[in-house]
């Protein structure tokens, strides 16, 4: 098996996009990676997307984004694995340079989810849950979430507090991220004092509906300096699992079953440990969900995901940084696409280009992009040469 590199990035700034379409997200996002990696054009493409035929009405995107993207003709494949799409896009592409079937992969991930009210977005999302047990019966994603947050609570004593500090600290990150959709600071009484959506979850707990887009380029190492001249970024651990798609079914709501089976298969591949990762992406759709994450991955134990934060060890400046980027929850989440732009971050990081918000030393780092309420995860460790 080939090692894969990393040779170029792209992203648009995230929001409510009304003026850009579907195909305009992907296109832009796409084409920036291959100029930042200097390609003219790939032998793949993989592309994460959830739901756009509901969101937009747009399915056969394959066909669609090979050709906007001015290579028609090119193999392209659409990827679903709900809001873990992007990351299971990044694993298609990296077993296919991996493999030796091709040299130059394009990844991207993309989702335009402002075409639709609010009522038709969240049974979008619903999609993702387990129809028969969980949607019939009226249960919406921060409905899921808000059970899982009581069961950490009652669990482990998780205070109302610390699950506020999340969105506090990914928001301070995301002000210094001019792509975010919500680039702007809050605090612990803003979010306690915002629209209750389910107890105990707060408006300001959980991600926004967002429009956008991320592409990265994928190719051997040994052949990376060949395309740029920036600095090498390897995926060195690539681990992937599933759960039960039920919350029900589970034996402990507390617990991120696949997050951690993912990881472990990362850690393996990589030949790293927890302590060994310098910062990490994760998948914060709601705050509750960034704690029960930095758990599963092994960078605390069960129970003090909650005071890390309150420690500030999740900081930027903390002993494991946690959403560097502003995360979900500032960054926003298009759902299709956040998994890619996961990797976007952790690259810039890498590489030493993001500015404010740049880790020290930054050297590996982990990302976990994972579907519905942990139902599939994607693990990825990247590591600069």
């Amino acid at each position: 098996m080939r090692k894969v590199a990393i040779i170029g990035i792209g992203m648009n700034k995230w929001g409510e996009l009304w003026d850009t379409s579907l195909r305009e997200l992907y296109t832009e996002a796409a084409l920036a990676a291959m100029d930042d990696a200097g390609v003219a054009r790939v032998d793949s493409m993989y592309i994460g997307c959830m739901s756009s035929g509901l969101f937009t009405g747009q399915e056969h995107l394959s066909s669609l984004m090979a050709d906007y993207t001015g290579m028609a003709g090119t193999p392209a494949t659409r990827v679903e694995s709900a809001c873990n799409s992007g990351g299971v896009a990044l694993r298609q592409g990296f077993i296919e340079v991996a493999s030796g079937m091709s040299d130059l992969v394009l990844v991207g991930g993309v989702e335009k989810m402002t075409d639709v009210d609010g009522g038709m977005a969240t049974y979008a999302l619903a999609t993702a849950a387990d129809q028969d047990y969980e949607s019939f019966h009226g249960v919406t994603f921060p409905g899921l979430y808000a059970m899982i947050a009581n069961a950490h609570m009652a669990r482990y004593g998780t205070t109302r507090e610390q699950l506020a500090m999340v969105a506090v600290k990914n928001h301070h990150n995301g002000s210094m991220n001019a792509r975010a959709q919500y680039p702007f600071e809050i605090t612990v009484e803003g979010v306690l004092d915002s629209v209750r959506v389910a107890d105990p979850l707060r408006i300001l707990d959980c991600s926004p509906i967002t429009d956008g887009a991320a592409a990265v380029i994928l190719c051997p190492l040994e052949k990376a300096k060949e395309y740029s001249d920036k600095a090498v970024v390897e995926i060195v651990g690539s681990g992937h699992a599933t759960d039960t798609i039920a919350l029900h079914s589970r034996k402990d709501l507390s617990w991120l079953g696949a997050t951690y089976t993912a990881a472990q298969r990362a850690y393996a591949m990589a030949g790293c440990k927890p302590e060994d990762i310098d910062l990490a992406e994760v998948h914060d759709c709601f705050t509750i969900a960034e704690i029960c994450v930095t758990e599963a991955l092994g960078f605390f134990d069960k129970g003090d995901g909650g005071p890390a934060v309150e420690r500030g060890d999740t900081a930027i400046t903390g002993k494991i940084p946690v959403n560097s980027s502003g995360g979900l929850k500032s960054k926003g989440h298009p759902v299709g696409a956040t998994g890619v732009a996961q990797i976007v971050e952790l690259t810039e990081q890498l590489r030493g280009e993001s500015g404010k918000r740049q880790v020290k030393n930054a050297r590996r780092g982990l990302a976990q992009n994972m579907g519905g309420s942990g139902g599939s995860t994607t693990v990825h460790i990247l590591e600069v040469k």
